[in-house]
C-alpha cells in the first residue's frame, strides 16, 4: 500500500504542500493585504505579476500528488523544489534590505530556516525511498 510506503512524515509533507500550493493560487487575490504577492526568484510580485502564483501552485499540486502516489517523478520535483527555495530566499536577501523591527527580522530567520528545512527534508526522505517509488 502506497500509505505504508509514505509514512506518516511524507504525508505531512503532501498535506503542507497543498496548503502552499492554496497560498500560492490565492495571492493574485491580495487577500493577506495590498503590499503582499507571490516572490518568485527574490522578487515581489503583485497585481497581474501575481499570476506566476498559479504557476508555483501548479507546480505544488503536482508535486503533491507524485508523493502522495510515491511515483518516482516527485523525487526530481523534490530537488528542484529546494534549488528554488534556497535560491528565492538568497535572492531575495541579496535586493531587499534587512528590515530594522527586531521582530521582522526573526521572523524572516525562522521563515528561511523553516523554508530550506521543510523542502529539503521532503527532498531527503523521498530519496531514502527511491527505491519504492514508482
Amino acid at each position: 500500500m502506497a500509505e505504508s510506503r509514505r509514512g506518516p512524515i511524507l504525508t505531512f509533507f503532501v498535506f503542507l504542500f497543498l496548503l502552499l500550493a492554496i497560498e500560492d493560487f490565492l495571492k493574485p487575490f491580495r487577500l493577506e493585504g495590498p503590499d503582499t504577492g507571490i516572490v518568485f526568484f527574490g522578487n515581489r510580485l503583485q497585481g497581474h505579476g501575481a499570476y506566476v502564483g498559479w504557476a508555483v501552485a501548479a507546480f505544488l499540486v503536482i508535486y503533491a500528488l507524485g508523493i502522495w502516489r510515491m511515483r518516482r517523478y516527485a523525487l526530481a520535483m523534490a530537488y528542484a523544489y529546494g534549488v528554488y527555495v534556497v535560491l528565492n530566499i538568497v535572492i531575495f536577501t541579496a535586493i531587499h534590505p534587512m528590515p530594522t523591527e527586531r521582530s521582522q527580522q526573526i521572523f524572516g530567520i525562522v521563515y528561511s530556516v523553516l523554508a530550506i528545512a521543510g523542502a529539503w527534508i521532503a527532498a531527503i526522505l523521498l530519496a531514502r525511498r527511491k527505491a519504492q517509488l514508482a
